[in-house]
């Protein structure tokens, strides 16, 4: 299995043929967000077979030059959101390592797909798109991917992410939780909860090579 075959195989699903539809009327009548090459960035730059680890968000970041197809990704040169800073202040916490750049593509391409559940949003118009069909489409690339990989590390941060977490389980894989890093609720234990280093001891257990957190 790999990514291209699984998009082929949604292509010709109902769901997905009527996402698409909605998302070209989307597209002419307002600014979406990431641009449309970027869309299935997590994909491109996590092929399937290589993955390791899963972080999941909620939908794509709503403000011009932030989404570029990773969960808590924004492009190079780009403001840190707070949650992000938030993520980086645990890793710094947690592992001594300090990122200033938010582009977490140097994650992505060593196995940890960062996937939003959500794909694209409007411009500034947070969770616009939910509903039209990307859960699906999300759901069912985890539940492939979990069926075909062996022991993956899935970090999940807040409610939203950890209803991934039963499927997780029922095929074997590792679950680190805790809640969401974003202001509202990084205080409720977040802070503290070392994913990290965590999901690299996990990752050495099982003779994988652990992650560098690094973004530069």
């Amino acid at each position: 299995m790999n990514w291209q075959t699984f998009i082929e195989q949604q292509k010709q699903l109902p769901y997905y043929i009527q996402l698409q539809k909605t998302l070209q009327q989307e597209q002419k009548e307002h600014v979406i967000f990431p641009p449309k090459h970027q869309i299935y960035n997590a994909l491109e730059h996590t092929p399937f077979d290589k993955t390791k680890v899963v972080i999941i968000g909620q939908d794509p970041y709503h403000q011009p030059n932030q989404a570029m197809g990773l969960s808590f990704s924004v492009q190079q040169d780009t403001p840190l959101p707070k949650s992000l800073i938030n993520i980086f202040k645990e890793l710094y916490d947690d592992l001594n390592i300090s990122n200033q750049s938010g582009s977490l593509i140097n994650w992505a391409k060593q196995g940890v797909l960062l996937l939003n559940t959500t794909l694209t949003v409007r411009q500034d118009q947070p969770m616009s798109h939910k509903g039209l069909g990307w859960e699906t489409f999300t759901t069912n690339a985890i539940q492939t991917l979990c069926q075909n990989t062996n022991q993956l590390v899935f970090i999940l941060w807040g409610k939203h992410a950890q209803q991934f977490e039963k499927i997780a389980v029922q095929y074997g894989h590792f679950v680190i939780k805790s809640s969401h890093p974003s202001p509202l609720s990084a205080y409720r234990g977040f802070f503290g909860s070392k994913p990290f280093s965590q999901t690299n001891q996990l990752l050495k257990n099982i003779n994988k090579q652990p992650i560098d957190w690094s973004t530069e």
